[in-house]
């Protein structure tokens, strides 16, 4: 359907299908996990995203060459991923193929492969196909799949917040390589090593994502009065560093050795709120402090005026963040009928004490929902309204019947 129409309402509901394959030679792994992935869906898919593990080695390239053709669906998207996920199951340690599809009457889906190159007038991003051109369809969303080493995420979410404002970005960066090329990258019957892959989906079906950090906030939220680029020098009029130490001295003692080896400031997404719970703050690291000017400095710009909170993340702190966050998904009475996972490659077993920690949170909490997805080099979701580009995060779209 083209992508400037609108829908009716769907006539058939949502019908996805996830499959896993192990076998030892790629081109049946493929086969055997979108076998499994058509036979839950029921014939008729229009989407097929696949992830595959890095741990095929040589044979990842011609295989995802002819992956278009091995699937036979009309919209495929897939890329290389250090680990991949299908269920409630994790594959870290072993060579491993997820086949996500999905049947949706009544959407509008138009996939996409965009390059980033300079130019006199700055960074440009280019392939976006004509359906895409004027008006996007109502409610529509992005899923990337993106290239940490060519494609500049930051810069197209920037980008994006001026063309497209409002449209929330899911997704996350290939990590099946880690040098430049050496990931590969699939739309329909065309392969890349560099750049971005992807869909819009909008009409009948919608994208409700999930972001979890992974982090709870400690001490209260705190107005930047001063700060310069990076660097956090007042808050709440005194230096940073001090009320840092305010708070430290009202925390048990597993708080205070989570302060000194995990500590994160957490911005306000929304300053247009009365309260801020898990969910609102963008989280960054702490990458330093100086004792005598009492300055903190964090892993990104920070404006004075500017909310914040301290935060810290483990283990713990990371599985009850998720399992939070898809109670209120659930207590919204959602209707997910698939969802597609993208995780940070910091977490898994090692973060985790159990495997498969994300996978089985998601069909735990929301349900026997097929979902897929991949470990990533940086997860890609919105806080509040705003997309952002994350590290230790979990990262999840859930697809739903748009009523």
């Amino acid at each position: 359907m083209h992508a400037g129409q609108h829908t009716p309402p769907h006539a058939a509901p949502i019908r996805c299908g996830a499959g896993a394959s192990t076998a030892a030679e790629l081109d049946e792994a493929i086969r055997a996990a979108a076998d499994a992935a058509a036979a839950q869906v029921g014939g008729g898919a229009d989407l097929a995203v696949v992830f595959v593990s890095a741990a095929y080695g040589a044979a990842i390239r011609p295989a995802m060459e002819g992956l278009g053709d091995a699937i036979g669906v009309p919209t495929v998207i897939a890329t290389t991923a250090e680990a991949v996920l299908a269920e409630d199951v994790e594959y870290e340690s072993a060579p491993a193929v997820t086949v996500w599809m999905a049947r949706m009457p009544g959407a509008v889906i138009v996939p996409f492969s965009l390059e980033y190159s300079q130019t006199p007038d700055g960074g440009t991003f280019a392939g976006w196909p004509p359906e895409l051109d004027g008006d996007w369809p109502e409610g529509a969303a992005v899923v990337l799949l993106a290239d940490p080493f060519s494609f500049p995420v930051d810069a197209f979410i920037r980008r994006m917040e001026d063309d497209h404002p409002g449209v929330p970005i899911v997704g996350g960066m290939a990590s099946g390589g880690y040098r430049p090329a050496a990931n590969t990258l699939v739309v329909g019957q065309r392969t890349y090593d560099s750049g971005a892959v992807g869909f819009v989906v909008g009409g009948a079906a919608r994208v409700r994502p999930v972001v979890s950090q992974g982090c709870r906030p400690i001490g209260r939220p705190l107005v930047v009065t001063k700060s310069e680029e990076n660097v956090i020098i007042e808050l709440g009029g005194r230096p940073a560093l001090e009320r840092l130490r305010e708070i430290y001295v009202d925390l048990d003692p597993s708080d205070r050795e989570l302060v000194r080896s995990s500590l994160h400031v957490g911005r306000v997404a929304s300053e247009y709120q009365e309260s801020f719970r898990r969910g609102d703050f963008l989280v960054r690291n702490v990458v330093g402090a100086d004792p005598e000017s009492g300055v903190i400095a964090v892993g990104d710009l920070v404006r004075t005026g500017q909310t914040v909170q301290f935060h810290v993340r483990d283990a713990k702190t990371a599985d009850e963040d998720l399992r939070e966050l898809l109670e209120q998904e659930k207590g919204r009475g959602s209707t997910a009928a698939g969802a597609l996972v993208f995780t940070c490659n910091g977490r898994g077993t090692r973060l985790f004490d159990e495997a498969s920690h994300d996978a089985r949170c998601l069909r735990e909490i929301i349900g026997r929902v097929p979902a897929a997805g991949f470990f990533a080099q940086g997860e890609i979701g919105p806080i509040g309204r705003r997309n952002c580009l994350h590290g230790f995060t979990a990262s999840i779209a859930l697809f739903e019947p748009r009523g």
